[in-house]
């Protein structure tokens, strides 16, 4: 039976116990990872290179929540690919699997970075999100839950994967996630 306190120390447990890893598949420690990518944001924002945030459904809007909250809190350039009129656009004319592959196409630059957000880790318009990500040589950080040989786990340059079979647990967990990293970059920025 669910009740607050059980979900919340599922949400808890699962957090916990999440997987990092990075391209090779080598397991990072949590803290190390997160650490990381804040050194990889500074970079980003030190270059004003830009991050740019997709994801599809709940995963969507946390990527536009994140985006404005990076450029306005964080004071780097971000972007959320989720406009419905481009979205339906691109997948109308090409394919769905093509949504936030063709504006990297027209957007991305080396030394940007690329973060996906994919509760099932499956989505094919992740997957050619990444790819091309990779192909114009942008750096790749992947959030991803449900079973643990979901594809986009594999594909980043860092990858959070969090161990929870249901939506609700791992789109809660990534939302920690991602504001603990803002918090931890804002923190890191203020003390140099």
């Amino acid at each position: 039976m669910i009740n607050f306190t059980s979900y919340t120390t599922k949400i808890k447990s699962v957090l916990e116990q999440m997987e990092v890893t990075n391209r090779k598949g080598q397991k990072l420690d949590q803290e190390e990872a997160i650490t990381q990518w804040c050194t990889i944001t500074k970079e980003v924002k030190d270059s004003n290179s830009t991050m740019y945030f997709v994801g599809n459904g709940a995963s969507a809007m946390m990527a536009s929540h994140m985006a404005a909250d990076a450029s306005k809190n964080g004071g780097f350039r971000s972007l959320a690919f989720n406009d419905a009129a481009l979205m339906t656009a691109v997948s109308n004319d090409l394919a769905y699997e093509e949504c936030f592959a063709m504006p990297l196409k027209r957007f991305a630059t080396p030394g940007d970075i690329l973060l996906t957000i994919s509760s099932s880790g499956n989505s094919p318009n992740i997957f050619r999100a990444i790819e091309t990500a990779q192909k114009l040589g942008l750096k790749v950080i992947t959030l991803s839950g449900m079973k643990p040989n979901n594809r986009s786990r594999k594909m980043g340059d860092l990858n959070f994967y969090m161990p929870a079979s249901t939506y609700g647990i791992v789109e809660a967990s990534h939302q920690v996630l991602l504001h603990c990293w803002l918090d931890k970059f804002l923190e890191c920025v203020n003390q140099s």
